[in-house]
């Protein structure tokens, strides 16, 4: 967990994303790697589970990679290193530096309140609530460029942030308009 500012955030996923610049046969890959799946006819891309840290990794011929499951920054940076030593062990030539770009970021965090979704719908523009489709009220902002999934026990999903201070720099921004609309936001602090 991190707390910055006022509210407690913890992250529930890390997708980073890299490029290898090389070609990568997928089905000697799946041959030579434990843990792995490919299914050509069903995904183009070869799943391979690291278990420590556990994630995912969608390995393309292409030499892209998007490994996901991690709970933080830096284990989607030792998750990512790992794939790529995996990659590299099954007889691969692999450059020694490859960028690692963080694609997005889910965060969970909790407001002390009960809430009306459908009110703060109809108060707040960008906000979509469609409880026959789903249960949440989803609101955009556009800087930093991030999506809030709204409950009415008050827990916060934020996704698509970069970064962990884009995330409280939304909350943040977030908790401004919820007042705005007569809504006392008081984060929850878990005993």
């Amino acid at each position: 967990m991190v707390t910055q500012s006022e509210f407690t955030i913890k992250v529930e996923n890390v997708v980073a994303f890299t490029s290898l610049d090389i070609k990568i046969d997928l089905n000697t890959l799946l041959g030579a790697v434990e843990n792995t799946e490919y299914k050509p006819e069903q995904f183009p891309g070869l799943v391979y589970r690291p278990t420590d840290p556990k994630a995912a990794a969608l390995i393309f011929s292409s030499g892209k990679i998007v490994c996901t499951g991690t709970k933080s920054i830096d284990m989607a940076h030792i998750a990512m290193k790992k794939v790529v030593k995996k990659i590299e062990s099954s007889g691969l030539k692999v450059p020694s530096k490859y960028p690692i770009q963080i694609e997005n970021i889910v965060a969970s965090a909790k407001i002390d309140a009960k809430l009306h979704l459908e009110d703060i719908a109809f108060s707040l523009e960008n906000a979509e609530y469609e409880p026959e489709q789903f249960p949440g009220l989803v609101y955009r902002i556009k800087d930093p460029r991030v999506a809030f999934l709204l409950f009415t026990s008050g827990k916060i999903i934020c996704t698509g942030a970069q970064t962990e201070e884009d995330i409280h720099t939304a909350l943040a921004k977030f908790k401004i308009k919820l007042e705005e609309i007569g809504i006392k936001v008081k984060p929850y602090f878990a005993e």
